[in-house]
């Protein structure tokens, strides 16, 4: 299973961002995504930016991984 991560865009250098998750920094490619800027949201996958997507969307996605997890870790524990 893959799974695509939404992130907010802090800096951009030589082709590269760097995305915050939530607190969480992480070096991602955008070379799939050179038009991409500063403050964007992007779906990340596999060290690549491979979409944009708007903060809604972004907050939406979030908002939906973190009741999976839930869900899971509350169907783990009985």
């Amino acid at each position: 299973m893959c799974l695509a991560i939404p992130g907010r865009i802090t800096r951009i250098e030589n082709g590269m961002a760097t995305i915050d998750v939530e607190g969480v920094r992480r070096e991602t490619s955008l070379l799939l995504l050179p038009d991409a800027t500063v403050g964007e949201y992007v779906i990340v996958h596999a060290g690549f930016a491979i979409q944009k997507l708007d903060e809604a969307a972004a907050e939406e996605t979030l908002k939906l991984l973190h009741e999976a997890a839930r869900a899971f870790d509350a169907r783990n524990e009985s």
